[in-house]
């Protein structure tokens, strides 16, 4: 991961940049308060709940900021004097601890108890946040509450009860919270499902997606609210390893100039998905059919019927609330570009200019934020390998979009 840019003109400007609006037919969602330059930060969050991936991510992780821990290095890490299952990679976060409830089930045999409830990642991953979940104060607990729930998943797709019979079995009973409950269980998985941003492991060059996995999973109150548009005009940053507090926020900045009132949106997977992948991510995380100006041109296409597209990856998954964006500036009708003239895609120029051409990368090339100033930087900032690349090393060259069609 690359360091993020320092600019503290940005940060405090950031709180200003969105507001909250009911859209028609869209539920809750973000809008410019006012108008917004390209590289912007729109927003910078710490998390409310921030629970690792995998019973491997505690290895290699520190429990508390999930900052990576020197390899090999002896001493470097502190045990958690309760667990001895965690390691913190400071004083100042073995001091904040981790999740009791997580830390009293990794007790059981250093985790045995856990890892015989949850064998397999795809059990694991729900069982630790949940442990994580119910470790939340009161306040915060509900504040996850009040977040969108994700519609059910499929049928033997996730097992809440089952799920919930394991963190009756980890749990000291005195440390659960009041209101226990199924119910409540199957709640808390809703909310986990629509809502959490994966921290991802380090991008290194030449790395198969596939093999690229989160480190961390974190929910974040406000940066839920993002809908999702296949052709964003925001995207999101995090740097866990960046030293310093803060390394858990996550930070969205502007892809391009947003007017003042335009909703703000990301993408919750990688750009390159062709459509059938997206529509079917969509609903069947999200329970609705993305309807945007890019799905509209490519429900035309009759070789995106087939199912050997690229499935996509975790690598670029950023959850969000409510339905699938639908208005998103291009951002790239004024100036150098256009819309790219291209009949069949008349959005490749976004392609050319925003996503990573990284070998096997996708992530989402990002303005560095303006000086204080006001100038543009005109560097681009991938959010997933951590690549720098120049406003005119972005012009198209031969027509590689990157897009997957």
């Amino acid at each position: 991961m690359a360091t993020a840019p320092q600019n503290p003109t940005t940060a405090a400007a950031a709180s200003d940049a969105l507001r909250v609006a009911d859209l028609p037919g869209r539920g809750r969602g973000l809008v410019a308060a006012r108008n917004v330059r390209e590289g912007e930060v729109l927003l910078s969050e710490p998390p409310i709940l921030l629970y690792p991936s995998t019973l491997a991510s505690l290895r290699s992780y520190c429990a508390a900021c999930f900052r990576s821990l020197p390899a090999g290095a002896a001493g470097a890490g502190i045990p958690c004097a309760s667990c001895r299952a965690a390691t913190f990679c400071s004083p100042a976060c073995a001091a904040a601890s981790h999740p009791r409830l997580l830390c009293a089930a990794l007790s059981h045999g250093a985790g045995a108890g856990v890892a015989a409830a949850a064998p397999t990642e795809a059990v694991q991953e729900p069982l630790l946040f949940l442990l994580s979940a119910y470790s939340l104060p009161d306040p915060s607990l509900r504040g996850i509450l009040s977040l969108s729930s994700a519609p059910p998943p499929p049928p033997g797709a996730q097992d809440a009860a089952g799920l919930h019979a394991a963190v009756a079995a980890l749990a000291p009973p005195q440390m659960v919270p009041q209101g226990f409950s199924p119910d409540l269980t199957a709640a808390l998985l809703a909310k986990d499902r629509g809502n959490s941003f994966a921290i991802m492991e380090p991008y290194l060059p030449g790395m198969s997606l596939e093999h690229l996995k989160a480190r961390a999973y974190a929910v974040y109150p406000r940066a839920s609210l993002f809908n999702h548009d296949c052709l964003p005009n925001a995207c999101h940053f995090d740097y866990p390893d960046r030293p310093g507090p803060g390394n858990t926020d996550i930070v969205v900045r502007a892809l391009h100039d947003i007017s003042e009132g335009r909703e703000v949106c990301i993408s919750y997977f990688a750009a390159n998905w062709r459509y059938a992948d997206r529509q079917r991510r969509l609903l069947e995380d999200y329970g609705f059919r993305c309807e945007c100006d890019r799905c509209q041109v490519e429900s035309q296409w009759k070789d995106d019927d087939d199912d050997n597209g690229d499935d996509g990856d975790d690598a670029m998954d950023e959850e969000g609330e409510e339905d699938g964006g639908d208005d998103a500036d291009d951002g790239m009708e004024d100036g150098d570009g256009g819309d790219g003239g291209d009949d069949d895609f008349p959005h490749a120029y976004f392609f050319v200019r925003y996503l990573c051409d990284s070998e096997g990368c996708w992530g989402m090339l990002a303005p560095l934020p303006p000086s204080p100033n006001g100038e543009l930087s005109h560097v681009f900032e991938c959010n997933l390998c951590g690549k720098m690349r120049k406003e005119e090393d972005a012009m198209p060259d031969e027509g590689t979009s990157g897009m997957v069609h």
